[in-house]
């Protein structure tokens, strides 16, 4: 029988959620770190062994595959086993497996080590997901996942700034991925001994967090309290028509969101930037994306009722298409728009990022609540990835078949796409009850 907290408790509790809160916030930035520096990476690999876009697109390519695999079995697996081991050993494996990248260069090995790692790093969201649904209140999705998607957009800019740093220092590619992977193996240690999978973690038969507010997720079953397997959550959350429509969003906003996180970089190379400037013009769009979040989030938690978040998602996706259109007719004068270019792309990160964070933040816990919260952002993640996996590999051969500038075209056209079915979204979909 669950009962309500001492004083003291309660105290505790709270003590415990902030540092899990934390540990979560800066523990997926580690994730990015040994993440995020591989699209650094790329200009580097070119110029040391002449890889083709095309050919770097091919270690893109089948480890987002590997990712999206990860998604679909390791997000029920934090559901199964629990968030935090899965958190943990996505961190540990792909540690582990950045220290081995530089090892034995060549095409071959870089994908297969790459996709493996990409395996373990796809742990690390959904157990994050499964962890912040125990410890907060429903009625905080918005703001709470707002400022906890934060992570995954500084953690971008933090990785490229960070390796911009360590191309200034001459380290060359392999430091690239050594010192990332010794920094998040301290960021490991301290994740381990600071955070807690649930509040009846702490004390097991104490209501707190999501378990003591009101509003239910969708996802739900006839018992209360009642373990369920995997499938189980899988069939329960197709019966949602959001979770549906939302799989189908996350293809398509993946598509754009890939493109952007893996080939700014090389892209701004082929402007006639050198490596440096353009890693840190690789954090201007993460960057601007964490403040797209966090106004989101806010936004939809103070003005718009859960069930009509996708009205503000699919304005924002709108106008940051604008933004790409725009950038593509500036891309045949290389140089002479190149910081146009950038806060543009800045500009895009605000009004892309929102609605991509939406869909894997607060709207999975409205929809799949902390029972579900892996499954539902694996499921979306998974299919997700898919998508990016066109980006990942469209990217590289249009890019050396026809030019940036209609890679810039192309994504256009996703951006209408995307936008367009987020607005069907919103005219069908019912404020939530």
């Amino acid at each position: 029988m669950e009962r309500t907290p001492t004083a003291a408790e309660a105290q505790r509790l709270t003590r415990w959620r902030v540092s899990t809160f934390w540990v979560m916030l800066i523990g997926y930035i580690g994730y990015y770190l040994i993440r995020g520096n591989l699209p650094v990476a790329l200009p580097l690999l070119n110029q040391e062994f002449g890889y083709s876009n095309t050919q770097l697109g091919y270690i893109l390519t089948v480890s987002e595959l590997f990712y999206a695999l990860g998604k679909f079995t390791t997000g029920p697996m934090a559901d199964v086993i629990g968030g935090k081991k899965i958190f943990m050993i996505g961190m540990v494996g792909a540690i582990f497996l950045n220290f081995a990248f530089p090892l034995f260069p060549g095409l071959m090995y870089f994908i297969v080590i790459w996709s493996i790692a990409r395996y373990f790093l796809s742990m690390g969201w959904g157990g994050l997901a499964k962890i912040i649904g125990a410890w907060y209140e429903p009625e905080r999705n918005g703001v709470i996942m707002g400022f906890m998607s934060v992570n995954f957009q500084l953690g971008g800019s933090i990785a490229a700034m960070f390796a911009a740093y360590l191309i200034m220092l001459g380290v060359g590619w392999r430091g690239l991925f050594i010192w990332p992977a010794t920094v998040v193996s301290v960021i490991a240690v301290w994740a381990a001994f600071a955070s807690k999978e649930s509040p009846q973690a702490v004390i097991p038969d104490v209501k707190f967090g999501r378990n003591a507010g009101e509003r239910q997720a969708e996802l739900h079953f006839n018992r209360e309290g009642e373990t369920h397997s995997a499938m189980q959550i899988v069939k329960s959350l197709f019966t949602i028509p959001m979770f549906r429509e939302l799989l189908v969003f996350s293809f398509f906003i993946h598509i754009l969101r890939s493109f952007f996180m893996y080939w700014i970089p090389k892209f701004m190379v082929d402007m006639g930037m050198g490596n440096f400037a353009a890693a840190m013009s690789s954090a201007v769009f993460p960057l601007a994306g964490c403040l797209g979040t966090i106004f989101l989030g806010w936004y939809t938690d103070n003005y718009a009722p859960a069930g009509k978040r996708t009205t503000a998602m699919w304005i924002m996706l709108a106008v940051g298409t604008v933004f790409i259109a725009v950038i593509a007719p500036l891309i045949s004068h290389r140089m002479e728009y190149a910081w146009l270019v950038v806060a543009l792309l800045a500009l895009a990160g605000f009004c892309i990022y929102g609605p991509y964070s939406m869909s894997a933040g607060a709207l999975t816990l409205d929809i799949a609540g902390a029972e579900g919260a892996g499954t539902c952002s694996g499921m979306l993640d998974g299919i997700g990835y898919i998508g990016g996996t066109v980006a990942s590999l469209g990217t590289g051969l249009v890019a050396d078949r026809w030019g940036w500038e209609q890679v810039f075209w192309a994504l256009t056209a996703f951006g209408v796409v995307t936008a367009a079915w987020v607005a069907f979204m919103s005219r069908r979909r019912a404020p939530a009850e």
